[in-house]
């Protein structure tokens, strides 16, 4: 689903993030974006939390796919 990749891709990129934010104190999206409360960061933020929070429902998913025969 498109939906998924998409809220993958953001949750990896906000992982990174966090990665940089612990390794080096570098908070890129606050770099790029004008600061941590800037609306750009904020809205970045928020999307990357919304991504994490729909990342959880694909834990308790059943894929229908991979229990398909293959023909």
């Amino acid at each position: 689903m498109l939906i998924d990749k998409i809220a993958l891709i953001l949750t990896i990129i906000g992982s990174l993030n966090w990665g940089l934010i612990g390794i080096f104190k570098l908070d890129l999206v606050a770099l790029l974006c004008g600061g941590q409360t800037g609306a750009i960061s904020r809205i970045i933020y928020t999307l990357v939390g919304l991504a994490a929070a729909w990342c959880i429902s694909l834990l308790f998913r059943q894929d229908d796919t991979a229990q398909q025969p293959k023909s």
